[in-house]
């Protein structure tokens, strides 16, 4: 019995010990640099130029060196600039792209067998590539010709027969306006520049002559203001459609805005009684607080009340209000006439006296 056990014991022991074996090879190759050459185009004429590029993927801890070459990488293949690396990192993998900018002056198909580079640690090469090469196809002339100088059946070399023609000179640029277009961006930058400071210049001088840099904004006397909202509420006549409320609540909101530009007084935040109060202190004058009264009793009653007032007591109210912005109004300016000797104000319509008077 355990005989058996001890043979069920040794089998298990074998493929944990090849598990762990497979794991560190492949722990080794996966931190083993690879590389892979690619060359665009595969196929050039004569003169013109490739681009080589070798991609190599390896941890991001590895150095890499790649070969510099002076002049060719195989005959007939000659390196004109070798272009820095393009490096990416992610998952701790490093793709680095080096490339090499080539060309070659002889039209045959030419053989890369690799490219090596090291790692720090061991040399690493590279797939095998190609590059054709082919050479401008030549007219049957020309070949005939060439044929004959191979031959030793001319002595001199007729460059028009052979098709070949001198550098054709520089050849100037047509015109393009858009070439051109910074200047024009100069020259407004310049203009912008300078209307700018002429602007401030302006500015600068109006304050100091008129004391202040924009003409402020004109605001009109509180009652000029008062009286044109009167008579823009009369022209809607609200009240004959049966919105005696809508009238009240706007004919007092006008009072009030007109009491607090006027007074001072903060009309808006008080009650009626306490309206009437503030009126009585700042005017001896009864008319003025009994037009008030009215309009403020009233418009409490259609509010408050939902008391339903005769046409007549909003003709009075309308009128009332009237007399009160009239009767308490500011002053108007004092107007001098040609010779400065006299002096006359302009009396308001329906202004029956100066405030407190």
């Amino acid at each position: 019995m355990k005989q058996k056990k001890l043979h069920s014991i040794i089998p298990i022991q074998r493929i944990a010990a090849v598990a762990l074996c497979f794991l560190c090879v492949t722990s080794l190759i996966a931190q083993k640099a690879s590389v892979q050459a690619t060359v665009q185009p595969t196929e050039i004429m004569i003169g013109e130029q490739a681009l080589i590029n070798l991609k190599v993927i390896t941890p991001k801890d590895k150095v890499i060196h790649f070969p510099v070459y002076e002049k060719e990488i195989v005959p007939g293949i000659e390196v004109i600039a070798m272009l820095p690396p393009d490096t990416l990192i992610e998952n701790n993998v490093m793709t680095l792209n080096f490339k090499y900018v080539v060309t070659s002056f002889d039209s045959t198909l030419y053989y890369i067998p690799h490219i090596p580079f090291f790692d720090g640690t061991d040399t690493i090469y590279s797939n095998s590539f190609g590059l054709k090469v082919t050479s401008p196809e030549l007219s049957d002339s020309t070949l005939a010709y060439l044929e004959k100088i191979n031959k030793g059946e001319t002595d001199s070399i007729d460059f028009r027969q052979l098709q070949l023609n001198d550098i054709k000179p520089v050849r100037k640029a047509p015109f393009v306006w858009t070439d051109y277009l910074w200047i024009f961006w100069i020259v407004l930058g310049v203009i912008l520049l300078l209307g700018l400071i002429g602007f401030i210049i302006y500015l600068v001088l109006n304050k100091k002559k008129k004391g202040y840099f924009f003409k402020p904004p004109e605001v009109l006397p509180a009652h000029v203001r008062a009286l044109s909202e009167l008579d823009q509420l009369k022209a809607e006549k609200i009240w004959q459609q049966g919105r005696e409320k809508d009238f009240y609540s706007r004919l007092t909101d006008i009072l009030r805005t007109y009491i607090y530009e006027r007074e001072g007084i903060n009309a808006m935040e008080m009650t009626s009684g306490e309206i009437l109060n503030e009126i009585r202190k700042i005017s001896d004058v009864d008319s003025v607080y009994e037009n008030l009264k009215q309009i403020l009793s009233t418009s409490d009653l259609v509010k408050f009340a939902k008391y339903k007032p005769y046409p007549n007591e909003n003709d009075l109210s309308l009128v009332n209000a009237y007399f009160f912005v009239n009767q308490t109004r500011e002053p108007d300016p004092v107007v001098k006439n040609g010779t400065g000797d006299e002096e006359t104000r302009r009396q308001g319509d329906g202004k029956t006296g100066g405030r407190g008077e």
